[in-house]
């Protein structure tokens, strides 16, 4: 799923400011003017964390030009900014604080100004402010704009007091809503859009003194105050201060009940008066207004009373506080009544309004204005990726999701909010949480139970945040390991995805959803449906992907076969909600060709939903249904009709509920595909216990990265290291070798988690808390040096080891021909050359796919691995290398000898991999002698168990049969005629058919 916190439309309302050919006389008292910028090469041109002016743009043509250029006109000086621009969706330049230095304090001051060379061509130019945060790219964003209506210098004043909360985009979803002035990291300018331009800009200075409406503001404790009715509600006024000073004038509050659902004298007890916050009053002082609500004994909605609040002296609260008088009485809070019948009283209660914004889900960063929650109704909000609290802890995440359900409290039915998150490797957004081997490595352990923990893991801390849904698991069937999305599939072969689902009884519980209320079980996600790891090389046509979204072909037969029986097996799991793929399907033979998987409504009403029964609800990707051809009202009416039933509109969310019920009222929509829909949805948060439980429940949270969860992750790490080759017994490592390490992978967190940790496309470097490769090895090793390009002198040493692969990365970004290809970087074969040309050696690749090493390479490496992305915990790597564990992983896809192999996979006419599917050497195991006499004597068994349904003697034997055939091959050579039968007897052993696994190693055995 895209997920990012990329700047969005540059498209702000902002009160257009007067404009002045001088600096007004300043008062007597007032500061004097502070130079921000004064252009004259003060400050460099340098991106974060170092300060600097840089620019950006939404792609490469967008960013502007900058040069410091000499002008005789110049304002201030004898140098002004000067720059040139072509912007098509939205750019301008920043002026950034160093990050390593403290922010700045602007509160003394009434607001900033600069001189603008004016054009006269009537666009606004947005300035913004870095307010608060941990540094200037984490900051809260503050906004208002001026006209260029005038020609010539002039200086523009924007006073502090004009800057709105940024509506559009927030890097960090906000820190306090609050611009205190007392931490600023910088500014930035937003250039006009829609063809070539200049402009010139000079002498930014702070300006004026500030007064204290800007440095005093009066809060309210909450924006919404649930009471049951008959109760009182407290509402907590109170006053604060930029830089905790004390009032220097008084503040008064004037407060009175006003009129909204509630009736005054039926409903509650009106109350007015005046508080005072006194000259010298401290900053955070509080005064309390209680407001009584009256019992009436009948059955209703809930009902709001306004608190209007009246500031002298003091900045007002950004909203009006409201009260609210709980829902009560209605068949569908009844908790003791079936799911059935209380989806069935509420959905009969809803306005059509109410019922889109069910079917709405909002990114956290659009929401600013968080009452956009009851005012259009919605029911979710996801963080997209890298789309966090500040700071990034469980304790925030619960704080920020039970502030989203609190203004949810605010609607007629107090219907909560379904919030969603990206948790598919672990919570791996969270930092701190155990961040589990991506789906690749999991299909290497053949382990369902590890998968089943794995899974429960990551939804008690998802769950212990207070995210009840998780858009996992992915269920694609990698068929080209170009595709940047492969590591997020469990492997090549169906059979194998379809083992490893065990991963949904971990995050859900039973089939059933009597689990879900629980504080350890999340709703889970079968995605991307169906064929979006079918995609073809070259057929994507979003921006420079070359693989990911673009178009699936396949017969109906290898449609069913291959793509389709995993989400067969997850209705039968009961998952709860399953996504579209973004990619086209072009079945053969049906006259549609491609057609975007969004909008087909055979796929998803006929064969999901129809045919396999499907009764959870279906939720698109990331403006997944834009992708539909034809204008947005069209995407909506085609989406939904196919059986979509809610729309993640990150940004567009308003847009797409106002269309929604316009399509509806039009009669493009049905209303009973609209009530179909929100039972379906309604239902799952009734079986989550939402309703009666709709705050995070962190009781869990101090098993966040526990020593308990980070062994399981430690199992799998272990379980899914690969070993391909291992001449000479290399592995297992001794304790009093000496170990020489090197290779980029070897000491990095970033590396070996890779995509989708703790941002969308994850980044090298000490990213989260975690174990690396290396800090493992050297608890085993009693000498051991480490030289990252393998510098340090090699001489000396027993036995070396490599750790190489891959940067993170995810979704298209990561394809293949993307800026990305399947071989190691020159760093990193150099090391490799260096190290293995001078010692035995082991190479571990720590990648989310196969790497290609050519023949000659691969001779001089005694020992290689596959490590995939093992996640935070590397002492799982460092177990098997010392023998503490023994090797037992298998590949889950093909190892192919070069590129222009692929698509490689189990089951091809022609298979003639490096490695066949289903291969993986061991350690520490003993290998069955007797040879061909042996494997007939296990074949004989092998069906005698089948026919018996003993699976689990059955896959032993098969298991046996293996090892003897790996010996064999593993010294004479991997031959297609061998690896054609290895890897289809993995297929069998996987699909229950024991004899016939046992038979077809028998014969690569007779090829070896």
């Amino acid at each position: 799923m895209r997920r990012t916190a990329l700047l969005v439309s540059a498209a702000l309302c902002a009160t257009l400011l007067p404009l002045t050919a001088a600096a007004p006389a300043s008062g007597a008292d007032d500061p004097a003017p502070v130079p921000v910028d004064r252009f004259e090469g003060e400050v460099p041109f340098a991106r974060p964390p170092a300060e600097g002016l840089f620019t950006w743009g939404s792609d490469n043509d967008d960013p502007p030009a900058l040069t410091l250029t000499a002008r005789d006109d110049a304002p201030e000086g004898g140098k002004v900014l000067t720059g040139s621009y072509d912007i098509s969706g939205y750019g301008g330049f920043t002026h950034d604080f160093a990050f390593a230095q403290p922010a700045h304090d602007w509160s003394a001051h009434k607001g900033i100004r600069l001189w603008w060379e004016g054009r006269n061509n009537g666009k606004k130019i947005p300035f913004e402010l870095k307010d608060g945060g941990a540094n200037g790219e984490a900051s809260e964003l503050w906004t208002t704009s001026f006209t260029d209506d005038f020609s010539g210098w002039k200086q523009i004043e924007l006073p502090f007091t004009d800057f709105t909360y940024r509506t559009d985009y927030q890097p960090v979803g906000g820190i306090d809503h609050i611009l205190g002035l007392t931490e600023t990291w910088g500014y930035s300018v937003t250039l006009p859009v829609g063809g070539p331009g200049q402009f010139a800009m000079d002498g930014v200075e702070l300006y004026g003194k500030a007064d204290q409406s800007l440095r005093a503001s009066v809060t309210t404790d909450a924006a919404v105050y649930p009471v049951r009715e008959g109760g009182t509600a407290a509402v907590r006024i109170a006053v604060a201060t930029t830089g905790s000073a004390p009032l220097e004038e008084p503040v008064t509050v004037t407060y009175e009940t006003a009129s909204g659902s509630a009736d005054s004298g039926k409903d509650f007890t009106p109350v007015s008066g005046t508080v005072t916050f006194p000259t010298g009053t401290v900053s955070g002082t509080s005064r309390t207004v209680r407001v009584p609500t009256l019992k009436d004994r009948s059955a209703e909605p809930a009902e709001t009373i306004p608190l209007k609040l009246t500031v002298t002296g003091a900045k007002a609260p950004a909203e009006t506080p409201q009260i609210v008088v709980d829902a009560h009485g209605l068949p569908y809070l009844n908790s003791e009544l079936p799911v059935q019948r209380r989806v069935a009283d509420l959905l009969s209660r809803m306005s059509l309004a109410e019922k889109a914004g069910q079917m709405t889900q909002a990114e956290r960063g659009a929401l600013s204005n968080a009452g956009d929650v009851a005012a259009y109704d919605l029911g979710s909000i996801l963080s997209g990726g890298g789309s966090t609290p500040t700071p990034n802890t469980a304790e925030a995440w619960a704080k920020m999701i039970d502030g989203f359900q609190l203004r949810a409290q605010a609607t007629r039915f107090q219907i909560p909010l379904i919030y969603g998150v990206d948790a598919v490797h672990g919570h791996n957004n969270l930092v701190g949480a155990t961040i589990m081997p991506h789906n690749v490595g999991l299909g290497a352990t053949r382990d369902p139970d590890l998968a089943y923990r794995a899974g429960a893991v990551t939804a008690a801390e998802t769950r212990a945040t207070g995210i009840p849904w998780d858009f996992a698991p992915c269920l694609c069937v990698t068929r080209d390991d170009r595709w940047g999305r492969a590591y997020e599939s469990f492997g090549e072969d169906p059979a194998l995805v379809e083992s490893m689902e065990t991963i949904i009884q971990g995050l859900q519980g039973a089939a059933n959803g009597k689990d879900l209320k629980d504080d350890d079980k999340v709703l889970a996600t079968a995605k991307h449906f169906v064929g979006d790891g079918g995609t073809g090389y070259g057929s994507s046509t979003n921006g420079t992907y070359t693989i990911d979204q673009g178009v699936t072909k396949v017969t109906r037969q290898e449609l069913e076969a291959v793509h389709l029986a995993p989400y067969e097996t997850a209705v039968e799991r009961g998952v709860g909600t399953v996504m579209p793929s973004y990619s086209s399907l072009d079945l053969v033979g049906d006259g549609q060709g491609p057609v975007k998987m969004h909008a087909r409504a055979d796929m998803i009403n006929g064969v999901l939903k129809d045919r396999m029964g499907f009764d959870g609800f279906v939720i698109s990707d990331w403006n997944g249904i834009d992708q539909i051809p034809g204008d947005y009202a069209s995407d909506i009416r085609t989406s939904v009709n196919a059986g979509l039933d809610m729309i993640m509109a990150p940004y567009a969310f308003r847009d797409f509920h106002t269309t929604l019920v316009k399509e509806v009222e039009a009669g493009r929509v049905s209303e009973a595909r609209i009530d179909d829909a929100v039972s379906r949805i309604l239902t799952q948060k009734f079986r989550l216990g939402l309703f009666e439980k709709p705050y995070a429940d962190t009781s869990g949270a101090a098993k966040i990265g526990s020593a308990g969860h980070r062994a399981v992750a430690r199992e799998a790490v272990a379980e899914s290291q690969v070993l391909l080759k291992n001449a000479g017994g290399v592995l297992p490592l001794k304790k009093s070798q000496k170990v020489y390490v090197a290779g980029s992978n070897a000491d990095d967190i970033g590396n070996q988690s890779g995509g989708w940790t703790i941002t969308w496309q994850g980044s090298s470097g000490d990213i989260t808390p975690g174990t690396t490769i290396l800090e493992a090895m050297r608890k085993n090793s009693a000498d051991l040096t480490y030289s990252k390009d393998a510098s340090e002198p090699l001489t000396g040493h027993d036995v070396g080891v490599v750790v190489v692969g891959e940067t993170p990365y995810a979704e298209g970004v990561g394809d293949v021909g993307n800026g990305h290809d399947l071989r190691l970087s020159a760093a990193d074969q150099a090391a490799v050359d260096k190290v293995c040309g001078a010692m035995k050696c082991a190479v571990l690749t720590v990648s989310g796919r196969p790497q290609l090493i050519d023949d000659e390479k691969l001779s001089g490496i005694d020992a290689l691995v596959a490590s995939w992305l093992p996640g935070t915990e590397g002492d799982g790597v460092a177990d098997v290398l010392y023998g503490k564990r023994p090797f037992t992983g298998q590949l889950p896809v093909s190892w192919p000898r070069s590129e222009a192999q692929l698509p490689i996979n189990v089951g091809d006419a022609s298979y003639d991999p490096r490695f066949p599917y289903g291969w993986g050497l061991t350690t520490l195991t003993k290998v069955p002698g007797g040879g061909a006499t042996t494997l007939k004597a296990l074949g004989i068994a092998a069906r005698a168990a089948e026919k018996a349904g003993a699976d689990q003697v059955g896959r032993a034997l098969v298991g046996k049969a293996r090892l003897i055939v790996q010996q064999r091959a593993a010294g004479a050579g991997i031959t297609e005629a061998v690896a054609k039968p290895f890897a289809e007897a993995d297929h069998l052993l996987l699909t229950g058919r024991y004899g016939s696994a046992v038979e077809r190693l028998s014969a690569a055995y007779r090829a070896a």
